[in-house]
């Protein structure tokens, strides 16, 4: 089983993301937790040079063909080699992230980021997905104590962006994608997320 978790800064899916995790080791199961962009010590290296400060200018498509490249590593190194050795996958984020962040926040190409996902993945699709939604403000909010990267200093108007894609992106694909009130308590967020993958774990799905 692949399974990814998505959502805007602060929306608290590292955080589930590492309890599913857990949970899933404590109850037998081979798993591996992973990220994007990253998961390889290359896809790493290029995580960082993406989301350091710059004086250069980053062109949006540079950018966007980073994310590919680092996604590449990820699949054909990390990923597929271990669902094909059946272990569980949990990625914190993956390519529904380029389509809200680069597609719906950058305003590049939806088709054209859809075509480079289908290219760097292979047409490898999450299983199923946890969109961790929550509104921009407070999502920002629950960053403020750390540094933030280049991408998390982005204007609330781009945050929003990509907030509705996100949900424009799960509006479309109601049979993967979960949408969780990321509001709601730690423990309750967790609750709904543990049941959803027990029963496909029961069901074999």
């Amino acid at each position: 089983m692949f399974i990814t978790f998505e959502g805007i800064e602060g929306s608290g899916k590292t955080t589930q993301a590492k309890l599913l995790h857990e949970w899933l080791i404590d109850n037998g199961y081979e798993v591996i937790l992973t990220r994007e962009p990253g998961g390889t010590p290359a896809a790493e290296e290029i995580r960082k040079f993406i989301l350091s400060d710059r004086e250069e200018p980053f062109p949006e498509i540079a950018e966007l063909m980073l994310y590919m490249a680092a996604r590449s590593f990820h699949v054909q190194n990390l990923i597929k080699p271990a669902l094909n050795s059946g272990t569980i996958v949990i990625s914190d984020r993956f390519s529904d992230a380029t389509l809200a962040y680069q597609g719906y926040g950058r305003g590049l190409s939806l088709k054209d980021i859809s075509h480079l996902n289908s290219l760097a993945t292979e047409g490898l699709k999450p299983d199923i997905t946890f969109l961790i939604d929550v509104p921009v403000e407070i999502g920002m909010l629950r960053i403020e104590g750390r540094e933030h990267d280049r991408i998390e200093k982005e204007t609330l108007i781009f945050h929003e962006k990509v907030r509705k894609g996100y949900l424009q992106i799960a509006s479309e694909n109601p049979e993967r994608i979960v949408v969780i009130d990321g509001t709601k308590r730690t423990e309750e967020i967790f609750e709904e997320i543990r049941k959803n993958i027990e029963r496909r774990l029961k069901n074999g799905i």
